[in-house]
């Protein structure tokens, strides 16, 4: 039996030591897992997400990924390639001028070269639904649009484990579809947070709730 890709064991977190966030949670997230999670505001899911790539840090437990123990800075580096994490707010992901500087930022700092980046931007915007956007400007794109070229900035960096904040907030119905479609074909694990319970179970082998810190097998 293969080791999972991602482990949180005991994990406990919080902004302030008063009131805790996660409280002795544990989760294993393996080859070909599709893992949903949901839960109420405020409850800590970003949060766990944000754990696994190492922005922030755990008072105590163990993060460890692919298959090492992930305690400092430089350990989180190779996490993040490997990891695509889509943020809750778009404006958090997208940082350049341009739809397609944005999404060829990640593959050119992995040494890919431009021509093929210029590809892998064509191939991640037709899949999320945005071809032709390549040279919109990021900042006057509506909420709907950001939210697909982020996700698709996460595409285009080919993360062996997907952790998707809300990836279908602000989608009108016909994107929302596409993406959902895109999702449910990807090979890759997947851990994804949302509100949208239907959604999860069409999308997710297995849905869990985030609650008083650790994570319920969901009804």
């Amino acid at each position: 039996m293969s080791s999972p890709l991602v482990e949180l064991r005991g994990i406990h977190f919080a902004y302030d030591a008063r009131r805790p966030v996660l409280a002795n949670l544990n989760l294993s997230i393996g080859t070909g897992d599709r893992i949903g999670i949901t839960g109420a505001n405020g409850g800590g899911k970003s949060t766990l997400l944000q754990l696994i790539v190492g922005l922030v840090k755990p008072t105590a437990g163990e993060v460890i990924c692919f298959g090492r123990p992930r305690n400092r800075e430089p350990d989180f580096i190779d996490v993040r390639r490997r990891a695509g994490l889509l943020f809750q707010d778009s404006d958090d992901q997208l940082f350049c001028p341009t739809v397609a500087e944005d999404i060829a930022f990640g593959p050119l700092n992995l040494g890919k070269s431009r021509d093929d980046a210029a590809h892998i931007v064509q191939n991640t915007l037709d899949a999320v639904g945005l071809p032709g956007y390549e040279e919109r400007i990021t900042y006057k794109l509506s909420g709907g649009e950001k939210r697909l070229v982020a996700l698709a900035t996460v595409l285009a960096m080919e993360p062996e484990v997907l952790l998707l904040d809300e990836p279908m907030a602000g989608l009108d119905e016909g994107h929302a579809e596409q993406v959902e479609r895109l999702l449910s074909a990807l090979p890759q694990a997947m851990l994804v947070v949302a509100h949208d319970r239907a959604f999860l179970k069409k999308i997710a082998r297995s849905v869990s709730t985030l609650r008083a810190g650790v994570l319920e097998t969901a009804d």
